[in-house]
């Protein structure tokens, strides 16, 4: 994770927020998920465990296990500090049942309990519970166990205490519903996946998947102290770099935390990978156009600086881009998503950030780094000659 962000301020019921009810999800769940193929049924998944992740990102969970149990539901299992359990004043019951049943309330609407999380994940997390036939909550909170049972979103009873406990955080099981979900057998590629890439997204977040479906047990952990240094040297595993250190830097402006991984290889395609408090944004948006605009200034006027382009010779961006492998993450406080999948960055301010942050560190780099420098210049020159060449060509 990203070096040490204070804890988040009080998280107790106050800080939980009700927007609207729990309305037609089941009705239209494809408006909330995405679909109700495995896309969907996957995402349920994502939407419990980005809960946990949030906590990481409020500096209170260290580890987040998913197990994948035998009778086809799953588990997601942290070390946060748990849903709250007080009473919410506005509707008079537990807050953890608030979160569960009622669409749009949850503790990331508050800036104290969470300064960045993947979007409004009250609405996940009372998504899941809608779509699924059967959801069990278990929080572990001040020395006591407290559960609630939910099937089809709807109260099965009330929260109970059910013990003692030296453990802290949330564990939710859930089934997914046969009536909505025309699969629900979950792919173990799939999730091993993504939550890979969210251990990469936050260094030092350990992450640990089971599958207890198969004989004998299958287990991984993800754990990456070198953050998104080792995520691009993964992404990059078998391909021949042109300068042997990922290329690292982050930086903080007007609470948008922005970090940086990049590395060019001597392939001829471009990869940027592009996230926003962890979720992955397919599509980009403005971080990306950031990214990409300060990366072809800095290198553009290195260039110039240091006369390394023959006259009329202009590399484009698409020239000093062949070859990189990135990975931008951002954290946002208000994420503007374009689309419910949040598959695209909307928030103008982060362009500028994003471009201010990039262009000072990158050109820091290339000052300190002039033989990297160099090669990299090079390498848009020549791939700006090949492409004139083919034009010519024509």
């Amino acid at each position: 994770m990203s070096d040490p962000t204070p804890p988040s301020g009080e998280y107790g019921a106050d800080q939980i927020q009700v927007l609207e009810g729990l309305e037609h999800v089941r009705r239209r769940p494809a408006m909330y998920i995405g679909d109700t193929g495995l896309g969907g049924l996957h995402h349920l998944v994502y939407e419990v465990v980005d809960n946990s992740v949030d906590e990481a990102l409020a500096g209170h969970c260290n580890e987040v296990v998913v197990t994948l149990l035998p009778d086809g539901s799953v588990a997601v299992l942290d070390d946060g500090r748990g849903i709250p359990v007080d009473v919410h004043k506005e509707s008079g019951i537990p807050a953890v049942t608030v979160v569960m049943t009622k669409l749009n309330a949850g503790g990331k609407f508050d800036r104290d309990a969470y300064k960045v999380s993947g979007g409004l994940h009250g609405v996940g997390v009372s998504c899941v519970n809608a779509l699924s036939e059967r959801l069990v909550v278990e929080v572990y909170q001040k020395g006591e166990i407290h559960r609630q049972t939910f099937e089809r979103g709807e109260p099965k009873g009330g929260l109970l205490k059910m013990g003692k406990t030296e453990r802290r955080g949330t564990r939710v099981v859930f089934k997914a519903d046969g009536l909505i979900f025309k699969d629900t057998v979950y792919h173990y590629d799939t999730l091993a996946k993504r939550l890979r890439e969210l251990a990469f997204l936050n260094r030092g977040l350990k992450v640990i998947i089971r599958d207890e479906r198969v004989s004998p047990k299958k287990e991984e952990t993800f754990r990456y102290e070198g953050g998104l240094r080792e995520f691009v040297q993964e992404l990059n595993r078998g391909r021949e770099a042109v300068h042997p250190d990922v290329i690292h830097f982050e930086g903080e402006q007007e609470k948008v935390q922005v970090e940086i991984a990049l590395q060019y290889t001597n392939s001829y395609d471009e990869r940027v990978f592009t996230y926003c408090n962890n979720i992955n944004t397919r599509e980009g948006g403005t971080h990306l156009v950031g990214f990409k605009t300060a990366l072809t200034r800095a290198l553009n006027n290195y260039a110039k600086r240091e006369d390394l382009l023959k006259k009329g010779q202009a590399p484009s961006g698409d020239d000093f881009r062949e070859g990189i492998t990135a990975v931008v993450s951002v954290k946002v406080p208000e994420p503007q998503f374009e689309g419910q999948t949040k598959a695209k960055l909307g928030n103008s301010e982060v362009q500028g950030i994003v471009e201010t942050i990039v262009g000072a560190r990158l050109g820091d780099y290339c000052e300190e780094n002039p033989k990297i420098a160099r090669a990299l210049v090079d390498r848009a020159v020549n791939a700006y000659a090949a492409r004139e060449a083919a034009r010519h060509a024509r």
